[in-house]
């Protein structure tokens, strides 16, 4: 079996140096490269064979989830494992719903990031068993999960982009959708989270540790 390629994209350079030994330590892991940024991720998917890719949710750029929609419009047979010091909780079901192969926290251990690896170069998801539970339970709004994850993986996405104080016109030119189209996912957005303002949504982020 060849070695399955393995990139990471995170923005601080000790992580990058760190999950670079722990993949070579490994006989069934090859390093296919590293970058600080979103964009440079993207550049480094059209120049390299990769398999696997570790995505840090906050970058200086982008948002990782934009990041992973792009991948998954352009490089879908990338496996991409997201690793982030941001709650499991908070995230992990958002970034499933956006294509991602799992969640890892970066609070895991070696063994645990090996083993998302082999799962997600196999063509299956990672998902710790606390993020499993949520899953399981199947319903959307349950005790337990957050408000947001009522959201689809698109309302998420623009909720994050109005959480960081961005207009709808900047987030239509972002997205390359209609500032009708952002309004109205907006609206939905407010009324499925029984807010009433974009401070609303703000301070909801700022309380959740949702703003990257």
């Amino acid at each position: 079996m060849p070695a399955t390629r393995v990139a990471v994209v995170d923005d601080h350079q000790l992580v990058r140096i760190g999950l670079k030994q722990i993949i070579e330590s490994q006989s069934d892991f090859a390093w296919a490269g590293e970058a600080k940024s979103g964009r440079e991720a993207l550049a480094l998917l059209r120049n390299a064979e990769c398999d696997v890719l570790l995505l840090d949710l906050s970058l200086p750029d982008m948002s990782g989830l934009d990041v992973l929609r792009q991948i998954k419009a352009h490089h879908d047979s990338v496996a991409t494992l997201v690793l982030s010091s941001y709650p499991e909780n908070q995230y992990g079901l958002n970034v499933l719903r956006a294509g991602a192969s799992g969640f890892v926290s970066k609070a895991a251990d070696d063994g645990e990031l090996c083993r998302a690896i082999r799962a997600a170069v196999r063509g299956g998801r990672y998902v710790s068993p606390e993020l499993a539970e949520m899953l399981v339970s199947g319903m959307q709004g349950a005790p337990g999960e957050p408000r947001h994850s009522v959201l689809s993986e698109r309302e998420f996405q623009i909720f994050c982009k109005l959480a960081e104080g961005k207009s709808v016109s900047e987030i239509a030119a972002k997205l390359f959708l209609s500032v009708k189209t952002v309004s109205t996912y907006r609206t939905r957005i407010l009324e499925k989270m029984s807010m009433k303002t974009n401070a609303d949504i703000t301070y909801y982020a700022i309380k959740n540790n949702l703003l990257q």
